[in-house]
């Protein structure tokens, strides 16, 4: 018997059910590809994510400044309620240079009594301890002529406590003839001799308040070449950590020194003792030393009550006798 060959169905489905086998294979492999990339972008990403997040962990923490009206703290009674104080009220770590006396010479001490020009009581009261104090006197004040007329008459050291802006600023006020960081050179220059001439009879200059101004070096060279310009020196009250004063009185080679010790920003007599004995700790080290206080009664108590000791172990002097040009 002959074989009969298969018919054209049957070799029909024999080629397609091996096609379906390969469209099979060939589907499981791409998805295996897939499967493999989703793998690898998963892990990519995962990664990503956890170094960002160990980024974040190690980042330094930066500080943001709260609203104006919080950063200013309480005025201290007695005071002009626009009168802010620095946190840090320290000079930097290093100190400006200056010389020691010889051996024998006592250390010089300049206390600079700050905002004058409101209370002539006060004020007459500070210059009749004959303490050899400098005198810091606002412009613009209802009394600022005459009361740096009757120090000069007396033979006191009258400066020039100029107004400049506060990081605080609007919210805190520098007062009547500030100096802003919105003016232009000729406005800043402008008031800045205005305040000069208000006050007859100045050696210097310091900062009232300032936080702003006196960290910008701009505003601080305008200051300065016109304080050059009148043959004035300049003490920078430190109300801020971030002062350019120093670089920038020697740049223009200008009298210069800072504040070494706030005596009164707390009104309590105790503090106030340690501070003035810190300020004779401070003199005997570096030859001389610079304290603010302010015209409240308790600072006027305390430095009667300590007068005796202060001449005995330091040289009371004016402000322009611890001034001194950076080389």
């Amino acid at each position: 018997m002959t074989k009969k060959k298969p018919t054209r169905s049957k070799s029909r489905k024999k080629g397609s059910r091996k096609k379906s086998r390969k469209r099979v294979s060939s589907d499981l492999i791409l998805l295996k590809i897939l499967t493999t990339l989703t793998v690898l972008v998963l892990l990519v990403v995962a990664a990503g994510l956890f170094t960002h997040y160990i980024l974040i962990k190690t980042r330094p923490s930066i500080k943001r400044l709260p609203p104006p009206g919080k950063m200013a703290p309480q005025p201290t009674a007695g005071i002009r309620p626009f009168e802010v104080f620095p946190k840090e009220d320290r000079p930097p770590v290093v100190p400006l240079p200056k010389p020691k006396p010889p051996a024998e010479a006592l250390p010089k001490v300049a206390i600079i009594i700050d905002d004058l020009g409101y209370d002539r009581r006060i004020a007459q009261k500070f210059l009749d301890l004959d303490a050899g104090l400098t005198f810091a006197v606002l412009p613009q004040a209802p009394h600022t002529r005459l009361i740096a007329a009757t120090i000069l008459k007396k033979g006191g050291e009258v400066m020039l406590h100029l107004p400049m802006e506060p990081l605080e600023y609007p919210s805190v006020d520098p007062g009547p003839g500030a100096l802003l960081s919105s003016m232009s050179a000729d406005e800043l220059t402008g008031e800045l001799r205005k305040d000069l001439s208000d006050v007859p009879g100045i050696k210097g200059v310091n900062n009232h308040m300032g936080s702003k101004l006196t960290a910008e070096s701009t505003r601080l060279y305008q200051v300065f070449s016109v304080l050059k310009q009148e043959g004035l020196y300049f003490i920078d009250s430190r109300s801020t950590a971030e002062t350019v004063g120093r670089p920038s009185a020697r740049l223009f080679q200008l009298p210069f020194a800072e504040r070494d010790v706030f005596i009164d920003h707390v009104q309590d007599p105790d503090l106030i003792r340690l501070r003035v004995k810190e300020l004779i700790q401070i003199a005997r080290k570096n030859g001389e030393a610079i304290g603010i206080a302010h015209p409240s009664k308790t600072t006027l108590r305390i430095l009667e009550e300590m007068l005796p000791m202060l001449k005995k172990k330091v040289q009371l002097v004016p402000a322009s006798q611890v001034v001194h040009v950076i080389s």
